[in-house]
């Protein structure tokens, strides 16, 4: 096999900031195509990576010989560009939340095993280095028995990120449908899945608008959490923190406490009970802010999956998994109860 040749479907900030420039950065893929419905962007991104504009991505897959996809789009179109996209014979690696209901989610796993192409889910923290070293540290039995854990991640909000500012998608919920926990807590809910190896059985929320104007999406939200063998913990998700960011996680065990990203200095933190401390000194977080680590991996997984022919390691059922927790956590906002999965 050689090069991948790859569309971006939407030029906004996550494909410009993460998409496009770890894809150049790959020597197995070649940017074919890019589409976006603001055509001067279109084209100036089209320019910079030498590729093919497009203004309808319904052209862009009829008309480009592509072998995969990243959907790079406001969430209420992330289904329907992805299905679109793994009918036409290409893999597809989309953003998160990966859909805004069930039934979307489970209609995009079916195209793909119907097409027989790989769908991932942009779920990045899962590959994070600190992240990585402490699901092994917990298999290993370092602090024993698994109690409880907080994990948060929140900044200032969208308007600091998005591409097009206050006036973006974000904040308008015919487009976004979920505001904080679908643009930061749903990294929250995969990463504690991922760590654990766990699943979430029962979720208590509380949700607000309190923080952002003209919008009626979410922008902070508490959430608990039950999960198998009985831990407990609790998920934040915000577009309040600011001026600084938060996204950090702490386990804490029978043996010891893990803190992921919750000191200046090192990306992992092992107090065991006896008073030894472990300070681990590994590659940063991915970070917005200027002169920050932007490199997620997440691009060399997908490609390596499909050059390899191997299943992603975020497939669309992991996705799946952790977007119903968010939905849980709406719904419980919505009936003041504790929401099963």
């Amino acid at each position: 096999m050689g090069k991948l040749k790859v569309g971006i479907i939407g030029c906004g900030s996550i494909a410009q900031k993460r998409h496009l420039i770890e894809y150049e950065a790959n020597n197995q893929v070649e940017i074919a195509a890019v589409c976006d419905i603001n055509e001067q962007r279109a084209y100036e991104v089209a320019n910079e990576y030498k590729a093919k504009a497009y203004f309808d991505y319904k052209e862009l897959l009829t008309n480009e010989d592509l072998d995969a996809i990243s959907v790079c789009l406001p969430n209420y179109l992330h289904a329907e560009v992805t299905i679109a996209s793994l009918n036409s014979g290409k893999h597809v690696l989309c953003e998160k939340p990966m859909a805004t209901s069930k039934e979307e989610a489970e209609a995009m796993i079916l195209a793909a095993e119907e097409n027989g192409k790989k769908l991932m889910i942009a779920h990045n923290q899962r590959f994070v280095a600190s992240h990585q070293r402490a699901k092994k540290l917990i298999e290993a039995g370092e602090i024993g028995k698994v109690y409880s854990f907080r994990t948060t991640f929140g900044h200032g909000g969208p308007e600091g990120w998005s591409i097009d500012g206050k006036g973006s998608w974000f904040f308008r919920k015919d487009e976004a449908f979920i505001g904080a926990m679908g643009d930061l807590g749903v990294h929250k809910s995969d990463l504690i899945r991922y760590i654990l190896g766990k699943e979430v059985l029962e979720v208590g929320a509380m949700v607000e608008t309190n923080a952002k104007e003209d919008t009626t999406v979410d922008d902070n939200a508490v959430c608990i959490l039950k999960m198998e063998g009985g831990i407990i913990g609790t998920l934040t998700a915000s577009w309040a923190y600011s001026p600084a960011a938060d996204n950090s996680t702490v386990i804490y065990g029978e043996k010891g406490i893990i803190r992921l990203e919750d000191d200046p200095n090192y990306s992992l933190i092992l107090q065991y009970q006896n008073g030894e401390t472990v300070n681990y000194e590994l590659a940063k977080i991915q970070s917005n802010e200027a002169g920050g680590q932007t490199t997620t991996h997440v691009i060399d997984q997908f490609v390596d999956a499909i050059k390899n022919n191997t299943s992603p390691p975020v497939p669309g059922e992991e996705g799946y998994k952790s977007l119903k927790v968010i939905l849980a956590a709406l719904e419980s906002k919505k009936t003041k109860t504790i929401v099963q999965l």
